[in-house]
């Protein structure tokens, strides 16, 4: 009887996330689902590997539908034994994005019970953390990777705070689970960031350690963490190596091109500038807006309703009411250091008075590690505005170069204000009557003094936002002036519903503090103004309206006329939609087999032809690639298609293999290459294939070489030549995993003209065959049926040794 009681409130928790993450996105039960802007992306780089795996029931692990060919490992794989992912979806049994929202939930709700924090109050805590607008905002535009890492993140730091107090057996479990479940998530940038507050949370560790000289349970949880990091690891170690062998070969990895396109020589060998790795810096000033929402702003979409400068500004330029109301709905109103947000980064002004108390009222120094952490992520994200630390970061500590938008490690601040806003509660209530008030009025001196202060600096600040310029050119001064307007009268406003959110959670615990209501009642409402608060600006970002049908979400791109007319060629050929941004542009790939797509993980050569050839019209390098057909505007604005004669077809016989010296005199090479006579070798990477510089072969015009059948990782041809000849094969070159047979015995085959494939074919007629065989899911898939046999061992043994503890105790 005790175990349930003891079970019963955890149970109703659960229930209740359940419950509050189905209402908040009801639509989902409506069989609706949100058109997520960066899903459309995935669904248009994944439909030929999806439609492959529908119909086949296996894996192909290689597209060709966008970049001209690139792994699958980036674009949801299915890996063999990959338990893990199998338990994570157990977990995650909501309707997306429901499923999301509820595992904020959990696991926060987890982490505040490690905290030894009450059920009740972890539930209020657990649901203000997942309000948070950021964590909201990123579901509406699928960021779906990131907000699951993010939703695991909680709960590996649990695991490690008990380990750390010496609750070995069962934090180590939950360390290895959660560190598994946090991996099998595939947002390494949001794990990376997770590692840098654990860092912060061992060095508070070691510091006890070495104060009370007692080092022995510091090594014990040093010995567990090695043994839950190895596991979690291996467990998803098929998509680790994946990742790590594909990202030497995506932008993200070294290019050999010691030259820029325009000619000039590169000054850095990183893989991304640091201009592009700071692009996203949160301003100084700006920060101010997780506690006070639009101070800067809001977004680059933001509505500012009829009663706004602007709606007034447009009736006044005799603009019909109907579409001045339609006009107010989607101003660029955010004047952030930001080039786009999409809402502000609010976690709430409750929170933060929370947070306050809890830095005046919490005994126990554990705070001080959520509060190092909350600094550390703020300063890292300023990114270029905070230079001295950025540059040390990106300079000194290994892989923080890796990584983009460094706006987003706020994403560990957004944790641990909350935990200390649910500290700060439940540490207020445990003070002596006469410490209550010297504590609540620091507290809320502080907190509504901030925003007092903000209020006052009004005048310093310009309100211009880095769109205004453009702006200005378009609609003139006056609309710019509205706008400025608009964002001052967002400034106060927001700065005043701040205010009125502190003083009202500050009256609550007044009231408790003379008797005048109860603590359980205090709390209760201090939890719902504090949700309340949050869930007000959240739906302005994402509500109702951001739900579609489930067919328009799983089909987002309709058949053009030009895409009809192209299909009716059921050849084997590739299409390169010209546009401005057509390295960035994923829909042509959910019709056709494309050269553009999107993708942070871009294939590194296909990218460095796009910049270095095809942006400077080499129609060559689109004839290699095979580019049958060219979707292009006309003047009147349609888009056309323009069929290529030109086009080298599915591979060819050359006269002559020459050999260069770099890859430097290789992409330059290209500028002017024949490629249907010539192909051009990397003497660094394939010097050996030929002995000599340039190897010439007599091409018989009757030679033939044809694509006889084409599945994305499987290539079948069959030639036909009367002497030795090179054949070049207009597909991407990826040496892990693309093998070569002739007649079924593996050849050799080599990277010709900077990105594809080159075979030396014997006389006669011949199958050759590219197979795609990637040796790392192999072997991967190997280590992690292994490690998750260990992990069920270790649970056992784990499970065995806290049930006999119990029975001691």
């Amino acid at each position: 009887m005790n175990k349930l009681q003891r079970f019963y409130p955890h149970a109703l928790a659960v229930l209740g996330f359940v419950l509050v993450s189905l209402i908040y996105f009801y639509p989902v039960l409506q069989g609706k689902k949100i058109l997520q802007s960066d899903i459309v992306q995935y669904t248009a780089m994944a439909k030929e590997q999806n439609d492959f795996r529908a119909e086949t029931h296996t894996e192909p692990y290689w597209t060709n539908s966008a970049f001209g060919g690139m792994p699958t490992y980036q674009l949801g794989a299915n890996y063999p034994h990959n338990y893990i992912k199998m338990l994570d979806s157990v977990i995650r049994f909501l309707p997306r994005p429901a499923d999301y929202m509820f595992l904020y939930f959990l696991g926060f709700y987890v982490l505040l019970l490690v905290l030894r924090i009450n059920p009740l109050k972890a539930f209020i805590g657990a649901v203000a953390f997942g309000f948070s607008t950021y964590l909201i905002v990123i579901l509406g535009v699928g960021h779906n990777a990131k907000a699951h890492a993010i939703a695991y993140m909680p709960l590996v730091i649990a695991g490690v705070l008990m380990v750390y107090r010496k609750r070995y057996v069962a934090g180590g479990l939950l360390t290895l689970f959660a560190a598994a479940l946090e991996i099998n998530a595939n947002h390494f940038q949001m794990t990376y960031y997770l590692l840098i507050f654990l860092l912060v949370v061992t060095a508070y560790f070691v510091y006890k350690a070495f104060k009370s000289k007692e080092f022995k349970p510091l090594l014990y949880s040093f010995a567990v963490f090695a043994v839950a990091g190895i596991f979690a690891v291996g467990a998803n170690a098929t998509g680790i190596m994946a990742t790590s062998e594909y990202a030497k070969e995506s932008t993200r990895g070294k290019s050999e091109l010691t030259f820029n396109p325009d000619g000039s020589q590169k000054t850095s060998d990183a893989s991304m500038t640091y201009d592009y790795i700071t692009e996203y810096s949160y301003g100084l000033a700006e920060s101010f807006d997780l506690i006070s929402p639009r101070i800067f702003g809001g977004s680059n979409s933001e509505n500012v309703g009829t009663n706004s400068a602007m709606y007034n500004f447009v009736l006044s330029q005799n603009v019909p009411e109907d579409q001045a109301k339609e006009i107010v709905k989607g101003l660029p109103t955010y004047w952030g250091d930001q080039p786009i947000v999409a809402a502000p980064a609010y976690i709430g002004a409750i929170v933060f008075f929370l947070a306050i108390i809890a830095l005046f009222c919490d005994k126990r120094k554990i705070k001080y590690v959520f509060l190092a952490g909350a600094l550390v992520s703020l300063l890292l994200s300023w990114g270029k505005n905070f230079p001295i630390l950025t540059d040390f970061f990106i300079n000194y500590v290994p892989m923080y170069d890796k990584f983009r938008a460094v706006s987003s490690i706020q994403v560990v601040l957004e944790i641990c204000m909350p935990v200390l806003a649910i500290l700060g509660l439940q540490s207020f209530f445990q003070l002596e009557n006469d410490q209550k008030w010297p504590n609540l009025w620091k507290a809320a001196a502080v907190s509504a003094g901030t925003f007092v202060l903000l209020f006052l600096f009004k005048g310093s600040f310009s309100f211009a936002g880095g769109s205004d310029n453009y702006l200005l050119e378009q609609y003139g001064p006056q609309f710019v002036d509205a706008l400025k307007e608009d964002r001052k009268t967002m400034f106060t406003s927001d700065l005043l519903r701040s205010i009125f959110f502190v003083l009202l959670a500050f009256a609550a615990l007044w009231l408790s503090l003379k008797n005048t209501i109860s603590q359980k009642v205090a709390v209760i409402l201090v939890g719902v103004l504090m949700i309340a608060d949050l869930f007000l600006i959240d739906k302005n970002y994402l509500n109702s309206s951001s739900f579609e049908s489930a067919h328009q979400v799983e089909e987002p791109f309709v058949e053009a006329p030009f895409d009809t007319a192209i299909l009716q060629d059921k050849s084997y050929y590739r299409v390169f939609e010209v546009s401005q941004n057509a390295m960035s542009d994923p829909r042509a790939s959910y019709f056709h087999k494309s050269i553009g797509g999107y993708s942070a993980v871009k294939p590194r050569r296909m990218q460095e032809l796009f910049d270095y050839q095809i942006a400077k019209n080499n129609l060559e390098v689109l004839n290699m690639l095979n580019v049958k057909y060219l979707i292009q505007t006309n003047e009147k604005g349609e888009q056309i298609t323009i069929k290529s004669t030109g086009a080298n077809g599915n591979a060819w016989f050359v006269k002559e293999v020459k050999t260069v010296a770099n890859a430097n005199a290789e992409m330059k090479a290209l500028g002017k290459l024949d490629t249907k006579n010539t192909a051009i070798i990397d003497a660094n990477a394939f010097g050996s294939y030929f002995k000599n510089g340039t190897k010439t072969f007599a091409k018989d015009t009757t030679a033939t070489i044809q694509l006889t059948q084409y599945e994305p990782n499987n290539l079948k041809y069959i030639s036909n030549n009367k002497a030795d000849g090179f054949a070049v094969f207009s597909e991407m070159y990826y040496k892990n995993g693309w093998n070569a047979y002739i007649d079924g015995k593996e050849m050799q085959h080599i990277r010709v003209d900077y990105a594809l494939r080159g075979l030396a074919i014997p006389a006669g007629k011949h199958t050759i065959e590219f197979k795609f065989e990637p040796k790392v899911v192999q072997t991967g898939s190997m280590i992690s049926l292994i490690s998750f046999i260990m992990i069920l061992v270790l649970s056992g043994y784990g499970i065995y040794q806290e049930r006999k503890k119990h029975k001691g105790a």
